[in-house]
């Protein structure tokens, strides 16, 4: 049956819900071209207005996953898990995570995502290795997975088309915040994987997509039931996006971060959110030891030699590993002072993602190109104590126009306070 676009959309503005032979047409005819993206983007904005209920959420969440084609790697014997994240500023952890999870016998077919909106995107860091393929068809990708228990790949042509159009049109359009949307998007992809079971690092405050633990909450929720309903062990560790990951924010410079930490450095909150969600990734597939054996693939570098061999097969010049300086740096470099002595009591993760986006790490429109040398090293973070000219932050960035223009912008991202204060805690609450 054929319906009026035009009609769904008024149907959703106004609150009325929608049947599933009508969403099912709807991503049907949208994936195949019918339905343009600015109707798309109408309909997506009146989802963020009005919502999905339980119903509607499944029959979208079905329709994207039905959309494409769905793996099957029970060729494989290891245990099929992996891991999202919501997205947040500084967020590299799975660049860790998957090869250390893969080392300890796990098999990660790891399918992320770009820079959407404010936060970075796996896909773009991976990409600032020269060589590395993140497009793989659906041989090699198996491939890549049988040989070596690991995959890092963006979504095929033929995994969850509806999302891939989807995906970029929200990043577009203002649409990103919107649980249903978030929910279905990432479940439709990993429901696509084939997977015995999935955590989901779910961002909760100033960075992360939703402000609120009760929003996250909602959301971790939303997915752990959906991932559940499918058959999938599905966890949520809801965690803090109150100030950027790490110390980088950029893409070659996260991949320069990721390496320090398979080699047993890194900065401390890196390495503890990769193991806190590496425990429960060895808890899904059913392999003891948790951190303790995550900690011996550090050590003896098993962790730090997948990736590097994982990144042979994809193509990436593994020299960049072994030497980290050989990495893209942008030209130009500005310092950001602390305007007075005391104590950082906000740095703000939204503030700094956006204007790193702005700089020309991540997307603004669609068709923009990311620049993988532009980044942001923060030296000062909540709770550090400061004096009045020492360096917050260093900026590097290749078009100084647009710095000019986020110069001031940047500079608000800091509060510094008389008294000290403790940084925020990383791991919140877990669901599932």
């Amino acid at each position: 049956m054929t319906y009026s676009v035009v009609e769904l959309i008024e149907a959703k503005r106004d609150g009325k819900k929608l049947d599933s032979d009508q969403i099912a047409w709807l991503i049907d005819a949208y994936t195949r071209g019918e339905v343009p993206d600015y109707q798309m983007s109408a309909m997506a904005m009146a989802i963020v207005w009005r919502g999905l209920d339980g119903d509607e959420l499944a029959a979208w969440t079905r329709a994207m996953l039905e959309s494409g084609d769905v793996l099957d790697f029970s060729h494989i014997p290891a245990a099929k898990v992996d891991k999202h994240s919501t997205g947040g500023v500084g967020d590299k952890i799975s660049i860790p995570l998957a090869p250390l999870v893969a080392a300890c016998g796990v098999a990660v077919p790891m399918m992320s995502g770009r820079a959407l909106g404010h936060t970075g995107g796996t896909l773009d860091k991976l990409e600032s290795i020269p060589g590395f393929t993140t497009g793989l068809d659906k041989e090699r990708f198996a491939g890549i997975l049988a040989e070596h228990n690991l995959v890092l790949a963006g979504q095929s042509a033929t995994i969850a088309p509806a999302d891939k159009k989807l995906y970029s049109l929200r990043d577009a359009t203002g649409t990103v915040p919107s649980i249903p949307l978030i929910a279905s998007s990432i479940m439709s992809k990993k429901l696509a994987e084939g997977l015995d079971g999935l955590v989901l690092d779910v961002k909760t405050g100033s960075g992360a997509f939703m402000k609120t633990l009760e929003d996250s909450r909602r959301l971790a929720g939303t997915m752990v039931g959906i991932g559940n309903s499918y058959g999938v062990k599905t966890v949520a560790l809801i965690t803090s996006m109150e100030q950027p990951l790490g110390n980088e924010v950029g893409n070659a410079s996260e991949i320069r971060e990721s390496i320090d930490v398979l080699r047993g450095g890194g900065p401390a909150d890196i390495r503890e959110l990769t193991f806190a969600l590496g425990e429960v990734m060895l808890e899904l597939a059913g392999i003891d030891g948790g951190r303790d054996r995550l900690q011996q693939a550090i050590d003896d570098g098993s962790a730090l030699q997948k990736f590097i061999d994982v990144t042979r097969a994809h193509g990436g010049d593994t020299t960049v590993i072994e030497d980290p300086s050989k990495l893209a740096v942008a030209p130009e470099e500005e310092h950001i002072a602390a305007p007075t002595d005391g104590y950082v009591t906000r740095c703000d993760a939204m503030t700094i993602g956006a204007v790193a986006t702005r700089l020309g790490a991540g997307r603004e429109k669609v068709d923009d190109e990311v620049d993988p040398g532009v980044g942001i090293t923060l030296l000062k973070k909540i709770g550090d104590q400061v004096s009045k000219g020492e360096t917050l932050a260093v900026v590097r960035f290749a078009e100084p126009q647009r710095w000019e223009r986020q110069r001031s912008h940047l500079q608000t991202a800091w509060e510094i306070g008389a008294d000290p204060v403790d940084p925020p805690g990383l791991v919140i609450d877990r669901i599932g």
